[in-house]
């Protein structure tokens, strides 16, 4: 009995010492922030202040060719909490909005990040904007969400979300649903408060930084996604940043975002947990150019939110999809250094699974890859050359290495030219471009490789005929996808 019970101590101890070494993991996601936004990212045309982020640069690794799987926010949210393309979903454009928010767009039997790190011993947390549905009920199960047909009434203080964050994998949440019921804050599943939105980003960043320090002690290790509400509309920097820039409501929106990232940073170093901490930085989708008032900024302040790159959030150029995208892990990731490799936002549960040593099984994370080799080792190649990208219009976009084949002939968003007017001044169907020849997008070469276009396109459809982008058996996507879209494209509804 006694050895037996020594042996159950030790297995105990050793337990929590495994757990231990496992490194908590953050992940930072900005809504709306332009790759241009940051100045480490674009020293040239980016007059917007941001040393925190850039502070971040230098002691991480800053990948310059990462990827939203979407060029705008509800899609790329399902894939980074999924490790599968939003577009294998019932999602096929735009986001969730209206009566299509009522139900989850992540299904109950998908395994989530939190689900999978919750196996392997994690404590799990979502902070800020979730957006990607859920209904809201009130004590007899009843809807207690009303629409008048154009913006949404309620819910009550009270109210129960029933199929929420908390129904997905995170053992807890407070933040609220997207910018429309922003005032709606929601704890675990339950709607505790109305609150203005220009108090949000302080209270994420407050909430944040307090889970922080009452998680710093504990034995488990921590996974926190939050998710924050800037620089996305409504623009509301909060009082003490108002005027900072000197170049608008946007420009200080964009510094107290920064300011925001850099009091979690802190609160990892203060709480004697950086050295133990894998931080990923990055953005749900590019800036959008009419909630930036984009134009103004690169006429009268020379700031350019896209950088030098093509279009804005909706698009399917780089500025919708091309996000920053910065890692720090003390010890493992070699500071200040690039990478240039092509990744994509669906890496993030392939890359915290083999971290934490978890197995994916073959229906799992599906379109995800791990970028452990390239955290460790910049020159580290990888198998995985392709990525996908989508627009709000639910356009179709393949990059493998330095080509990117884009099926439809305008911006596929709001950019001009757009779809339609593409359309009626009878432009090509279809985009090619040479990324490294060309990285602005500015000469379309579909005509000089029809080689290229033809083997682009066929990757393209084996990826979606295949229900996955990682090797495996078959699998079936939720509906049928059409990569083609033919037709005069309806510019779709956004938040």
């Amino acid at each position: 009995m006694k050895l037996n019970k020594i042996l159950f101590v030790a297995l105990f101890i050793s337990s929590l010492v495994s757990a231990q070494q496992k490194p908590n993991i953050v992940y930072i996601i900005c809504d709306d922030l332009g790759y241009g936004d940051i100045q480490a990212l674009n020293p040239e045309k980016g007059k917007i202040l941001t040393p925190e982020v850039d502070a971040l640069a230098k002691e991480g690794m800053t990948f310059t060719d990462a990827h939203s799987a979407s060029a705008v926010c509800t899609p790329s949210r399902y894939a980074v909490l999924t490790g599968r393309y939003s577009w294998r979903s019932r999602l096929q454009k735009g986001v969730l909005s209206g009566g299509d928010e009522l139900d989850p767009l992540i299904a109950e039997d998908i395994t989530t990040v939190p689900k999978m790190l919750k196996t392997a011993g994690y404590k799990t947390t979502a902070i800020g904007k979730w957006h990607l549905g859920f209904k809201f009920v009130d004590d007899e199960g009843n809807p207690a969400e009303v629409y008048d047909g154009k913006k949404v009434i309620g819910p009550a203080i009270g109210s129960t979300v029933p199929n929420g964050p908390l129904s997905r994998g995170f053992d807890s949440y407070i933040g609220f649903h997207h910018s429309r019921v922003m005032k709606t804050v929601i704890k675990d599943d339950k709607v505790i408060d109305k609150m203005e939105p220009i108090k949000m980003l302080q209270f994420l960043g407050d909430h944040a930084t307090e889970y922080i320090a009452k998680e710093a002690d504990a034995s488990e290790p921590f996974f926190m996604y939050l998710a924050l509400n800037s620089p996305h509309s409504p623009v509301v920097p909060s009082e003490d940043w108002q005027g900072k820039s000197g170049m608008g409501a946007y420009a200080d929106f964009v510094m107290e975002t920064d300011f925001v990232v850099g009091r979690v940073l802190n609160a990892l170093k203060e709480n004697g947990i950086e050295d133990n901490t894998l931080v990923f930085f990055t953005s749900d989708n590019g800036c959008s150019a009419p909630v930036s008032k984009a134009g103004k900024l690169e006429k009268e302040f020379g700031h350019y939110p896209s950088a030098n790159f093509r279009g804005y959030k909706s698009d399917i150029w780089e500025g919708g999809h091309r996000i920053p995208f910065i890692v720090k892990w003390p010890g493992v990731i070699e500071a200040g250094s690039e990478n240039d490799k092509l990744i994509c936002q669906t890496s993030l549960m392939a890359t915290c699974a083999e971290i934490v040593g978890a197995d994916l099984n073959g229906t799992t994370g599906v379109d995800s890859y791990s970028i452990l080799p390239m955290l460790k080792n910049k020159k580290a190649k990888t198998d995985y050359n392709l990525v996908v990208h989508h627009s709000i219009n639910g356009k179709f976009s393949i990059r493998n290495k330095k080509w990117k084949l884009e099926l439809t002939p305008g911006s596929g968003g709001w950019s001009g030219p757009t779809d339609n007017k593409a359309i009626k001044e009878n432009y090509p169907d279809i985009q090619l471009y040479n990324m490294k020849k060309d990285v602005e997008e500015t000469t379309n070469v579909y005509d000089k490789y029809p080689k290229v276009v033809k083997k682009l396109t066929s990757q393209l459809v084996e990826i979606v005929e295949n229900g996955r982008t990682t090797s495996g058996k078959t699998l079936e996507n939720d509906v049928e996808v059409d990569i083609f879209k033919p037709g005069i494209t309806k510019k779709a509804s956004a938040h």
